[in-house]
């Protein structure tokens, strides 16, 4: 999702008690609570082919679900965020009362302008630190470009892959496979080299 400027200082606990008060949804990065605002319709489509495809992956074999946005992801005790999707394995996680993932396998970011510094960033950095975390996906608004940070278990080195049109890649943590078309399926988004040629 998209970052609005308006940012509020308060504590972790403020910030859970505010957060489900408000109409708007907050992110929680590093002490400041950071308004969401809505995307652009490829960032929601995209998003929405993903959650679709997961959903249809994964069917009701074994316990992983798929969540959209709406769903808050504990990071850390000073990092609560909303990705645009994300895939837990972990029965704890499930409850219909819960409002937040602690446990997230996959987590899916949709790059938009005004997040991208912070998706391959802070964002980054903290999945990458999270024990539970397998797999992070970066989905590109601006080119059908799919980007992959992966690792076995927690403590083994992390590795990154690139996939564009017309290729398939497996999320090895969930044991699926997916098509970078069926993503952009629908949607006028240029191939790489074609952006290249745009923009020379």
């Amino acid at each position: 999702m998209a970052a609005h400027p308006q940012r509020l200082y308060m504590t972790a606990e403020q910030y859970l008690a505010f957060d489900r008060a408000s109409d708007t949804k907050y992110e929680y990065l590093d002490g400041e609570a950071v308004a969401m605002s809505g995307g652009s319709v490829n960032h929601s489509r995209l998003a929405g082919n993903l959650f679709f495809l997961l959903t249809q992956a994964l069917g009701t074999r074994g316990s992983c679900i798929t969540y959209n946005s709406d769903i808050r992801v504990f990071v850390a005790k000073r990092q609560y965020v909303y990705p645009d999707v994300t895939v837990s394995c972990d029965e704890k996680d499930h409850r219909g009362e819960q409002d937040t993932l602690f446990s997230p396998r996959l987590v899916v970011e949709v790059i938009s302008p005004s997040t991208e510094a912070i998706d391959r960033g802070w964002k980054l950095n903290w999945y990458r630190s999270h024990p539970s975390i397998q797999e992070y996906m970066l989905i590109n608004t601006r080119m059908q470009m799919v980007e992959i940070f992966s690792r076995g278990n927690p403590g083994d080195p992390w590795t990154y892959q690139t996939y564009n049109a017309h290729e398939t890649f497996q999320l090895a943590c969930l044991d699926i496979s997916l098509s970078v078309d069926d993503i952009y399926a629908g949607l006028r988004i240029p191939l790489p080299d074609t952006l290249v040629q745009e923009e020379d």
